[in-house]
């Protein structure tokens, strides 16, 4: 069975969606259909801009006026979202905060933050599919699949653009919880060595430290609580490369609990042992100034249950 769309629409750009990519604005605007079939629209010349065709990176202006075609999408492709519908449900009850420039989530561990890599759908897709009612929705930042935290989506270009602007000149501040085996140094309060990503034969991504060819990057640490051989530590990015806090933790010999990619067989099977089925890395705490209002906004996100219950287990062993 076809989902049909017979008519073409005309649809005209307005000041929030100008100065995206027209592959981006129809992904957006044709929820559920294939990226594949629409770059096939764009190559085929049906989608057109003022008349012309264009090619996927063209960027829309204000006023542009965009010509849709008719598309056809397989049901069974346009509704891979519906068998996660439970899972996909639970993020109304993450919302931290939400107003007509914004919705801020504190995201589910195992969550990724969009569809990909043999993923169907992550979680911008997924609020797309939950609020129909919302004409724009696009990430602002994004967390790894396996951590949970603060997530801020934008709810109107104008805001994305804010807030990107605020993350470039390094005035968002973000704060993040990770326990680490082993005693972490005080006197280590800041790490600051380069990072590179790499690509293994297996096709895996991994970051390392690479004093040459790296992206200069820098974390700040502070120690929260000793835990014996664990320690809890808080962890505030300056920079904001992949996996930056994890492959930095690593870098000094402190390893994240639950990091099945920077951590030890040994550091598994320990966390295995207390209980923990995902990293221990949570994004605690954002500060930034509202786009519209100018209003700092600053948002905790409480720890879920699990990493709460291991912190209380080691807690527990520990000599009063």
């Amino acid at each position: 069975m076809n989902m049909k769309n017979n008519a073409v629409r005309i649809v005209t750009v307005s000041d929030d969606e100008a100065g995206q990519r027209v592959d981006n604005f129809l992904k957006r605007l044709l929820k559920g259909v294939p990226k594949s079939l629409i770059y096939r629209i764009l190559r085929k010349g049906e989608v057109r801009v003022n008349k012309k065709r264009i090619k996927p990176d063209y960027k829309l202006q204000i006023g542009d006026q965009v010509r849709i075609p008719p598309v056809h999408v397989e049901e069974k492709q346009s509704s891979h979202l519906n068998i996660n519908m439970k899972k996909i449900g639970e993020l109304r009850q993450c919302i931290l905060y939400e107003d007509d420039y914004l919705l801020v989530l504190n995201k589910p561990s195992g969550f990724a933050v969009h569809g990909g890599s043999g993923l169907n759908f992550g979680v911008i897709e997924a609020l797309r599919e939950l609020r129909h009612d919302v004409k724009y929705l696009e990430l602002v930042h994004r967390l790894d699949r396996d951590t949970s935290g603060v997530l801020i989506i934008a709810k109107r270009r104008s805001a994305l653009r804010d807030l990107h602007r605020q993350l470039r000149e390094k005035t968002v501040h973000k704060d993040y919880i990770a326990l680490v085996h082993g005693k972490w140094p005080r006197r280590v309060k800041k790490v600051q060595a380069p990072l590179a990503k790499n690509l293994l034969r297996s096709g895996e991504r991994i970051v390392k430290v690479d004093e040459l060819n790296g992206k200069a990057s820098v974390t700040r640490y502070k120690v929260e609580r000793a835990l014996g051989d664990m320690t809890l530590v808080k962890a505030s990015p300056i920079t904001g490369r992949t996996h930056q806090i994890r492959v930095h933790c690593q870098h000094i010999g402190c390893s994240i609990a639950g990091d099945t990619k920077y951590s030890t067989s040994d550091e598994q099977q320990k966390v295995i042992e207390l209980g923990l089925k995902r990293l221990f890395l949570h994004a605690s705490h954002i500060q930034f100034e509202h786009p519209r209002t100018k209003e700092l906004i600053q948002l905790d996100a409480p720890m879920d249950g699990q990493l709460q219950r291991v912190i209380d287990c080691l807690t527990k062993q520990l000599p009063y």
